[in-house]
């Protein structure tokens, strides 16, 4: 909704700063998106007078004008404009003034000096609806009362502030300015200003000349109809375009224009008929019958069914019942006689229609959310006094109200203790009722009264909040929820949560990719046809085949982020996801529940699901920069080191049955992570099949961690070791070994040789060259040993080593020489 400010003070006596105004109906429950003031760009654009017109001298497009700007000399302007002549008053733009187009600056054209230039209504932003006398194509001749020199925004009334409130569901009173105006004036309680609209009118039976029958009177409560005769269809006067254009509505012509202008002011949408396409003059608001067609406003034709509710003559409809008119039903040029009509219709039914045939408009938006049900007559009658006030036509002193409406209001249990114990607040009575009352609320005998327009207040704590906004949200203090349990984060919260902020730490990037994916994945990693993987949960309504099943691996989502980054050029990345996996558990099992189907002697049946497993995965994915496997395995260690998972090992990935998704990895780069025989995760180089299958020309190396797994490898116990007090003994080995012997199995056999005096086993080269003998590698360990007990003698520290290598010798591995 959006609030002309020259429109508000018709209504509240207002006049501070826009912020501190936007602010305070914020804090008072009604949500300021924004503001803008009209003509903000544009700058240093005058009214001036044009004192001579000459033709260029050197160009006979151009003409050379003489124009008074209020300054001591006149200033001078070449233009091109045909449509100007000595004595208009025309916007000028001088030397270095802003338009929404640009910045202006003097120059010359063929030889001339030229100070400025001469604006049109697109140059100003404005259109011609907003001046109807004005030549779209040419220079903007004014036409206003003005004085020379004035500045063009005010000249022209270019100088609104319009305020945009986002109005939730529940307050359709808001979509009005009287209803806007009521919150200010509740909010800065100042009074409130509405007059009841009055008109005059001229002798006539409308009952001669129109009848309405409201053939449902549940869909429409109430059906207020009105006649103009002898109108003058023309443009509205300047103060109400203004308006609408504020407000965000296009003018059209007077009658449209008064329609609007009650819709905004009230919140009550109008229409306006020609009473010649009325026929019969016999108004009937009825159901549609089903495959009845109308032709509405927009041009389109639109079959309806007898759901829809309809404004109808004797042989057609003639509108859609709150929501559009039909093609013949708005006014023409040379409509002489006009019926307004002023009506309540159910929320619901207008809702479902306007979705049945996908037709919005500003009066459904409004009808949808539910109209003061009371008001319609005095809309009926403000219309009438604009009429009169434009002297648009003679209106007729009778009027048609049909009214079914309940006019019993509704009431809520008045409890000031109830409604302090609700707030944590300690509000006298007297200043709750003054507050309600500056909202439109009645509070007597124990009951508080809501008017007609506040369709939103069915209990007490409706009653509380209105106490509460007004009081003011940062007045009531803050207090501890009674009877509610502490929150706290389980152990599976702050595990993932500490997973989470080691892998930012290592440098990756978290990422969120969907559930749901393609089958195509599985292709796409190489999965064998046989993997348990491919058996998936299928979603019953997919968007498309693409999003078809639930993922029973997380590979593929960060391969496919993976491949978007590298495909736009990014040269390297680090990404992880904490994400699930759905793994089915069985077969869905029909079952018979005994009933059947009506007509037939069929069986119903119904199906048992077993919910999938949903374990959740930390997959990381890297490529460029100096990426590698090493890289990528220390990042794993440095996680198991976080996690508290000491003893991990480390085996070949295809010597492991536990992952399918290995066939996506390069088999001789890649391993799996193990804890006491126990899986906890698969990492390596991607398989160069798979890199070209998702497009990325680099290598890349993608890890994916069991996080179930991790959880229960890790220590909840931190163990603290004091600093030591003794000094370490430290031996190197250099091993030939079989090349085929993997490295972990020789430091596996150091560790459990020299015991518990080992403090730390270090690889520090591996070696293949001239002086190894084919088949074979040189592999040196440096190893740290350190007693608790006391300083290690050589002895003890080279006993050690003589049972590491009597150890290794065991598996191959002989001392280099």
């Amino acid at each position: 909704m959006n609030l002309s400010m020259k429109w508000l003070r018709d209504y509240v006596d207002i006049n501070v700063p826009i912020k501190e105004y936007c602010h305070a109906l914020t804090m008072s429950g009604s949500k300021v998106e924004c503001y803008t003031q009209e003509g903000k760009n544009i700058e240093n654009v005058v009214v001036g007078k044009i004192l001579s017109k000459a033709p260029h001298e050197n160009a006979d497009a151009l003409f050379v004008c003489q124009v008074e700007v209020g300054k001591d000399s006149p200033v001078q302007i070449v233009t091109n404009a045909k449509n100007v002549k000595e004595g208009d008053l025309v916007p000028v733009a001088l030397d270095g003034a802003v338009l929404p187009e640009g910045k202006i600056k003097k120059c010359k054209m063929r030889g001339v000096e030229s100070f400025g230039m001469f604006c049109g209504l697109d140059t100003l932003g404005l259109t011609a609806h907003d001046f109807p006398y004005a030549d779209p194509d040419g220079v903007f001749v004014i036409n206003e009362e003005c004085e020379i020199g004035q500045d063009i925004q005010s000249a022209i009334g270019l100088d609104d502030v319009s305020v945009e409130f986002e109005i939730t569901s529940n307050r359709p009173d808001c979509l009005s300015v009287i209803g806007l105006a009521r919150e200010t004036a509740a909010s800065y309680g100042i009074p409130l200003n509405v007059k009841a609209p009055e008109y005059k009118g001229v002798d006539g039976n409308i009952s001669d000349m129109l009848k309405v029958d409201i053939h449902n009177t549940e869909k429409c409560q109430r059906y207020c109809a009105g006649i103009v005769k002898n109108v003058k269809i023309e443009p509205s006067p300047r103060w109400l375009r203004e308006r609408l254009r504020a407000s965000g509505i296009r003018p059209i012509n007077n009658f449209v224009d008064i329609t609007n202008y009650v819709m905004l002011e009230y919140g009550q949408p109008m229409h306006a008929f020609d009473l010649r396409y009325v026929e019969g003059a016999h108004i009937n608001v009825r159901n549609a019958v089903n495959g009845e067609k109308i032709v509405t406003l927009d041009g389109v034709e639109r079959e309806l069914d007898e759901s829809m509710l309809v404004i109808a003559d004797e042989k057609k409809p003639v509108a859609v019942a709150g929501i559009m008119g039909g093609e013949y039903s708005g006014i023409m040029e040379d409509t002489t006689t006009v019926v307004f009509e002023s009506a309540y219709f159910e929320p619901t039914q207008v809702r479902r229609t306007s979705k049945a045939l996908r037709l919005k408009s500003d009066a459904s938006a409004r009808y949808e959310k539910g109209v003061d049900r009371l008001i319609s007559m005095t809309c009926l009658k403000r219309a009438f006094e604009l009429v009169e006030l434009l002297g648009a036509g003679e209106v007729l002193n009778t009027v048609i109200d049909c009214d079914y409406t309940d006019k019993t209001p509704a009431t809520v249990d008045f409890d000031s203790k109830w409604i302090n114990d609700f707030l944590g607040t300690d509000i006298p009575e007297e200043n709750m009722k003054e507050y309600l009352s500056r909202l439109g609320f009645e509070v007597k005998d124990g009951k508080v009264i809501a008017p007609s327009f506040r369709i939103d207040i069915e209990c007490k704590a409706d009653i509380a909040e209105e106490v509460a906004r007004i009081y003011g949200y940062n007045e009531i203090p803050s207090t501890d929820f009674r009877g509610v349990a502490r929150a706290e984060y389980t152990e599976e919260q702050k595990f993932i949560r500490s997973l989470r902020n080691t892998a930012v730490s290592l440098g990756g990037y978290e990422i969120a990719t969907y559930s749901f994916v393609s089958p195509k994945y599985f292709d796409k990693i190489k999965l064998p046809e046989n993997s348990r993987l491919r058996n998936t949960v299928k979603i019953m309504n997919p968007l498309g085949e693409d999003t078809s099943v639930m993922r029973t691996t997380s590979l593929p989502s960060v391969l496919d982020v993976l491949s978007f980054n590298y495909n736009n050029r990014n040269e390297k990345a680090c990404l992880f996801e904490i994400s699930k996996e759905y793994l089915p558990v069985s077969e869905e099992k029909p079952y018979i529940n005994g009933d059947t189907l009506a007509n037939s002697g069929e069986k119903k049946h119904k199906y048992e699901y077993s919910l999938p497993e949903e374990p959740q995965t930390l997959v990381i994915g890297m490529y460029g920069g100096d990426s590698d496997f090493y890289v990528l395995k220390g990042m794993i260690e440095q996680i198991f080191s976080e996690m508290h998972i000491e003893g991990v090992e480390y085996a070949r990935a295809e010597e492991c049955d536990e992952f399918d998704e290995k066939s996506a990895f390069h088999p001789g780069r890649s391993a799996v992570a193990l804890k006491d025989g126990k899986a906890l995760g698969i990492f390596g180089e991607i398989h160069p099949d798979v890199q070209e299958n998702y497009g990325i020309g680099t290598k890349t190396y993608v890890a994916k961690l069991k996080i179930d797994e991790l959880m229960k490898a890790s220590c909840s116990e931190i163990k603290y070791s004091p600093l030591p007090k003794f000094p370490a003994a430290t031996r190197d080995l250099s091993l030939i070994v079989d090349d085929e012997v993997p490295v972990a199995e020789l430091e596996k056999a150091i560790r459990k040789a020299v015991g518990k005096i080992l403090e730390k086993v270090t690889l520090f080269d591996v070696y293949k060259g001239k002086q190894i003998a084919d088949g074979k590698k040189s592999v040196s360990y440096s190893i740290t040993m350190r007693s608790h007990e006391g300083t290690l003698t050589d002895e003890q520290a080279d006993s050690a080593v003589k049972k590491a290598l009597k150890a290794l010798s065991a598996i191959g591995a002989e001392l280099r020489a």
